[in-house]
């Protein structure tokens, strides 16, 4: 792989990869909805599509310039989906054991709407007994009347995508919020007092130098979140940055992987020297003990995760889906009472396999035995030339006969592009 930026996608958030899965899929994923419920822990992540802008570098589904007549459509016709998903055989009756609000930006909604929206989602979901709600907000979407609902509502653990703290930088990248609607809300964040708080940062934003990345890792450190997440700037095709890019015929100014990945360690440096915990290549606790991320460990381990909303991603008795990915195709659908699935992939034993393997390999270590019990296959000996190589370039810690595999620092930042040697060719 290049060490420039160059346009596509870096991120690894699957197995098998997204341009496997195809609308001829559907009716297995018809065939998962209607089968006997698994014995996997069951969560709900949620689709909020909505932006006060588009971030040049965003590659999700949003909408921004929405009316408050959309809003409340697309409200609706949440809670009807979870009604049409509690009617499946495999779900329910089933218990949430974790709920995640993701988007978009779900703080774009108001308190009234976020009242409604939640009422109607109990009638089908309940999470009272969710070991982890989270919620994404964008900082100039708060207002302290809001936080303190979110917190009535049942939020356990609220992300704010801070991104960085220069405002030049905020503005070069078409953030929508500024620095200090970002000091604003953290106020109003912490005088809430949630169980866990969670600050986004992003390494390598275009027009980022080494002393601004310094200056926002310093004052993400003065906040003193619970965790901090770090990615690092990539360029997926369908982002602002890359059409530019290609309309004019120059390259977009980000920084190269080398270099995002120096920053990203100098973060964890001064963030361990804090006190903080590495959990992933992405992500520092300042507790171990009390802070965890259930959305993620679960659903990394194989975990059902019911998916509403347009173009949401799911995985269900061992079947990925997503739904319909336009807004006119989506709601037509839940209103006229049908599932709105768009595409799917029914994987085999071994790529399950590889997924829990690769996913894991993002913490840092996976723990064979647990794989080898579930799949019948031990990771060891069946990737043991992949895991020799990645030891003899400096990316995994020696092996020894009683020990599990760990990525050293250098591995856990370039851990993405080290996951494709799992893959199956």
């Amino acid at each position: 792989m290049a060490d420039q930026t160059e346009p596509g996608s870096y991120f690894v958030a699957n197995y098998p990869p997204f341009d496997r899965w195809s609308e001829a899929a559907v009716p297995e994923v018809r065939a998962a909805f209607e089968a006997v419920p698994t014995t996997a822990e069951m969560g709900l992540y949620l689709h909020i599509p909505f932006c006060r802008k588009r971030c040049k570098f965003c590659y999700f589904r949003v909408y921004t310039d929405v009316s408050a007549a959309d809003v409340e459509r697309y409200s609706q016709a949440l809670a009807a989906e979870a009604r049409l998903v509690t009617a499946q055989p495999a779900v329910a009756g089933r218990p949430l054991k974790y709920v995640y609000f993701g988007g978009g930006t779900p703080s774009f909604l108001s308190v009234r709407q976020l009242e409604r929206l939640v009422a109607g989602l109990h009638e089908s979901f309940g999470w009272d007994a969710a070991e982890e709600v989270t919620f994404e907000c964008e900082p100039g979407t708060l207002s302290e009347p809001k936080v303190q609902a979110l917190k009535q509502l049942g939020v356990t653990r609220l992300s704010l995508g801070v991104e960085n703290f220069d405002d030049a930088i905020l503005e070069a990248n078409g953030r929508a919020h500024l620095s200090a609607e970002i000091f604003r809300s953290w106020e109003w964040i912490r005088r809430a007092d949630f169980p866990s708080t969670n600050i986004d940062l992003i390494a390598g934003m275009v027009g980022e130098t080494a002393e601004s990345w310094q200056r926002s890792v310093e004052a993400a450190l003065a906040l003193e979140p619970d965790s901090l997440t770090i990615y690092q700037l990539e360029l997926p095709f369908n982002t602002v940055f890359v059409k530019s890019s290609r309309e004019e015929g120059t390259p977009t100014p980000v920084a190269d992987w080398p270099t995002k990945r120096a920053w990203v360690d100098s973060a964890f440096d001064q963030f361990v020297a804090a006190g903080y915990a590495v959990s992933s290549g992405y992500t520092l606790v300042r507790d171990p003990e009390q802070v965890h991320f259930r959305y993620r460990d679960m659903l990394w381990e194989g975990s059902d995760l019911i998916a509403l909303g347009v173009a949401s991603f799911g995985h269900l008795s061992g079947v990925h889906y997503q739904n319909k990915t336009h807004w006119d195709d989506y709601l037509g659908a839940v209103e006229a009472g049908e599932l709105p699935l768009h595409r799917g992939l029914a994987p085999s034993r071994r790529e399950l396999l590889i997924r829990e393997l690769v996913l894991g390999l993002k913490r840092g270590g996976i723990d064979t035995g647990r794989l080898a019990e579930k799949f019948g296959v031990d990771p060891l000996s069946e990737w043991g030339g992949v895991w020799q190589g990645l030891a003899d370039e400096g990316y995994l810690e020696p092996l020894t006969p009683q020990s599990q595999p760990r990525l050293t620092r250098q591995g856990l930042l370039a851990v993405d592009r080290l996951l494709h040697r799992f893959f199956d060719a």
